[in-house]
């Protein structure tokens, strides 16, 4: 008989766990190399996992609810199918034996799921009288929040099928209306502290400090509003904080003259969006330029793992898209500079609608290479992004401004109306040095300087 284990996939670089929302195949059931097999949740997205290879799933190993560490077992696969065929196939507990309709079956398995497996009182015994199904994420952060059942069916959830989702809460407990039934107090119990790993990065000591300071007695005066975090932007903070502490970080800066581009998208925009019937931005031209560097300059296309330097293959380009909520998040273009022009603007389009929309799977945010965000939609010149570990640089772009610049004319040097913009490019000087760094976005800006407004889109 040969078995193969399951394991938590990698959902995003710097997500480190999810949460078993519901198996959608039960022990004995016989499956297909990616069939979808659970749904999981991060932080970032809900998603189907499939199965790694056919067989039958011999064993679950996690129980919905769970919050499971990537690359830990979730479930074990027989793959001699020969005996799923059989007249004895695995017998299932009497906890699994359950009537053959898929709501019923769903709703016997959860309220079975002990609390010493999940480490805390299980969110769906207490709210077993639910009119609408509450994933555990939703569930936790309830729990959490001192949310009561019938406060949290009067959320309107924008889910699927009215489902309430992780955004509908955040935007409930950032409400006027909403009292914190925690009433300030930060203390918390093991119970608490348990839940808590829905979003806790680690337990390191950097992050224990961080979160100990956020109980020390404020100095504003008493009329100052105090906003506590949110999961997402203590999440966010975390991150930001572990890059820094792991990246030595250095921004470059060059000023790059855009006139020709500009000119040129002005000539194409108008046909583009008729034909196409989507907008034409600056964004796929910056990738298109980012990805022909990364490939002049394959050493900003690495990751460093302790002492070793692992070459990226692959040009996978992340772009940050700003979300409804203020938060952010970095779908991923794969093999960016095996794309047509035309290609990357269908890309990006495509991401950034699917990102607003709270429609990107898994993959769509996992195995990026290198990260650019576009600052200048928000008016800013310039600035020293933080690097997405583990990438080693991200650049960001800067608004697109008219100014005076001396330029050179055949009769000699003028001053002219130029359309300029400013690249930030942040590396880290363990493995790029400042000449690398510098090359790298001097040569991006050349790119954009010389681009070739003959050229068909």
């Amino acid at each position: 008989m040969t078995t193969v284990e399951m394991v938590m996939p990698r959902m995003g670089e710097s997500i480190m766990e999810g949460t078993i929302l519901k198996w959608l195949k039960q022990e004995g059931d016989a499956i297909e190399q990616d069939e979808s097999v659970l749904e999981i949740a991060t932080d970032k997205v809900d998603t189907e996992v499939p199965a790694t290879h056919s067989g039958v799933l011999k064993k679950i190993l996690v129980q919905e609810g769970d919050v499971v560490q990537v690359g830990n077992p979730i479930a074990v696969i027989d793959q001699n199918t020969g005996e799923a065929t059989g007249e004895n196939p695995p017998e299932k507990s009497e906890e699994q034996k359950t009537p053959e309709s898929g709501v019923k079956t769903t709703e016997t398995v959860k309220t079975q799921i002990p609390v010493a497996e999940v480490g805390r009182t299980s969110p769906e015994t207490t709210m077993a009288s639910a009119v609408r199904f509450y994933s555990p994420l939703v569930m936790n952060i309830a729990k959490k929040e001192g949310i009561s059942l019938k406060e949290l069916e009067q959320i309107e959830g924008t889910g699927k099928e009215g489902r309430v989702t992780k955004k509908d809460m955040i935007h409930y407990l950032e409400s006027p209306g909403f009292k914190n039934k925690n009433n300030g107090d930060t203390s918390r119990s093991e119970a608490d502290e348990s839940s808590q790993q829905l979003t806790d990065i680690s337990n390191t000591s950097h992050t224990q400090n961080f979160q100990s300071s956020q109980v020390l007695s404020p100095t504003a005066d008493t009329q100052d509003e105090v906003i506590a975090m949110n999961r997402m932007r203590k999440m966010i903070a975390t991150r930001m904080v572990d890059s820094k502490r792991i990246a030595a970080h250095v921004t470059s800066f060059v000023e790059a003259d855009v006139t020709r581009l500009v000119q040129w998208r002005e000539q194409v925009k108008g046909a583009y969006q008729q034909r196409e019937n989507e907008s034409f931005t600056f964004t796929p031209i910056f990738i298109e330029a980012v990805a022909q560097a990364l490939r002049e300059y394959p050493m900003v296309n690495v990751s460093v793992e302790q002492d070793n330097i692992i070459r990226r293959k692959n040009i996978n380009i992340g772009m940050a898209v700003a979300l409804p909520d203020g938060n952010l998040i970095v779908p991923v273009i794969k093999n960016a500079d095996e794309l047509s022009l035309l290609g990357l603007s269908k890309k990006v389009n495509e991401l950034a609608r699917k990102a607003r929309q709270q429609q990107l799977s898994a993959d769509e945010i996992a195995n990026g290479t290198y990260t650019v965000s576009n600052i200048g939609s928000f008016g800013n010149l310039m600035g020293t992004p933080i690097i997405m570990q583990p990438q080693v640089a991200i650049m960001a772009l800067g608004a697109i401004v008219k100014k005076p610049s001396v330029i050179e004319t055949p009769a000699g040097d003028a001053i002219a109306i130029r359309h300029k913009m400013y690249l930030s490019h942040s590396y880290d000087h363990r493995v790029v040095d400042g000449a690398l760094g510098g090359l790298f976005v001097k040569k991006v800006a050349d790119l954009l300087e010389n681009f070739d407004t003959d050229r068909k889109i």
